[in-house]
């Protein structure tokens, strides 16, 4: 199995050739895919899907191997740049935590830009060239993307307004949601998903902003006891692939591997719909209380996070166009 750390510069060479033998182009390529999330959660579930379905209308030729739980050593904020240098031909790359390399992958992330998936749709259809544009400087094609849920407050004590929020040290998964919650109060710490379980188990943390998804991924109910439908974020999962082991597939190979992409992508959406309102359902069950957000608590929070949305397209420049263009669209231009 091939790691980060011991990788070496023979397993670079066969990486970026996609595994491809050097007898004979039509010969089986074999591809590792990274993803820090376990077999259970709905986009580890969907790019098995893809891979099978790949394997299956390419007879075999292409062979995509689904490594979850970050079996491959690479943490999340790592993919962007282990697709990039080759160190795994495809990787599942969370948008929000490569803002350290590629700012404008945080553009989803700013406060209730969106309300909802319909909502995310649209703001796609401006910021997805940009997101191409992204992958092709860092060596990469995006093959499909698909959003988390709508996003939570899963925290240990039962808060009635943002008074209550304050200090609270809190799990967020990027930058962003850093200054965020911040400016409400709280005490923000950027963890990756890895280390996110031993942190709550240490006590070093006392809540997380994240899906219900990775609640239930993360057995929340063992830690924390309610959660807050505060739908303040969104963020998407992108399957990239490596643009030398892309360009390793015949031409007939390329447009198979897209066509599937495409042609599932949509119903990978209604999966992250579908995952929302299952997972909520198992927090419950597994005794956590969802607390509804007084519409008083949510002006106040939205109040305070406002100007953050002047202050991302400010500080990236390429979000100017599509941001102002979505926000046009949707009538609050």
């Amino acid at each position: 199995m091939i790691t980060r750390r011991n990788f070496t510069a023979g397993a670079a060479t066969l990486l970026a050739a996609g595994h491809i033998s050097t007898r004979a182009r039509a010969a089986t390529t074999s591809w590792d895919m990274s993803t820090v999330w376990p077999d259970g959660n709905f986009h580890t579930q969907n790019a098995m899907a893809f891979a099978e379905e790949v394997k299956k209308q390419s007879n075999g030729s292409v062979a995509i191997t689904v490594k979850a739980g970050g079996q491959l050593g690479f943490k999340g904020p790592e993919h962007l740049r282990a697709v990039r240098d080759g160190l795994v031909p495809l990787a599942d790359v969370l948008n929000i935590q490569q803002v350290g390399d590629e700012p404008f992958m945080g553009v989803e992330s700013i406060p209730f830009l969106c309300g909802s998936m319909d909502e995310l749709k649209v703001l796609h259809k401006y910021v997805r060239p940009e997101y191409e544009k992204v992958a092709a400087r860092n060596n990469q094609k995006i093959l499909y993307i698909v959003p988390w849920p709508t996003q939570y407050l899963h925290l240990k004590v039962k808060v009635a307004d943002v008074e209550g929020l304050k200090n609270i040290k809190i799990r967020v998964p990027d930058k962003n949601a850093v200054d965020m919650l911040a400016v409400v109060g709280m005490a923000p710490v950027m963890i990756p998903w890895g280390e996110t379980i031993p942190a709550l188990a240490s006590g070093a943390v006392s809540g997380v902003s994240t899906s219900s998804v990775s609640g239930v991924d993360g057995k929340f109910w063992e830690f924390l006891k309610y959660v807050y439908p505060t739908n303040h974020v969104w963020s998407s999962q992108m399957l990239t692939v490596n643009l030398d082991s892309w360009k390793a597939l015949s031409a007939d190979q390329q447009k198979l591997v897209a066509d599937i992409a495409a042609k599932m992508e949509p119903g990978f959406w209604a999966n992250s719909l579908k995952a929302d309102a299952d997972s909520l359902a198992r927090l419950k069950e597994g005794g956590m209380e969802v607390v509804p957000v007084s519409d008083a608590m949510m002006k106040d929070i939205r109040a305070k996070t406002a100007p953050q949305l002047d202050a991302f397209v400010k500080r990236v420049p390429a979000a100017e166009k599509p941001v102002r263009s979505y926000l046009a669209e949707m009538k609050r231009g």
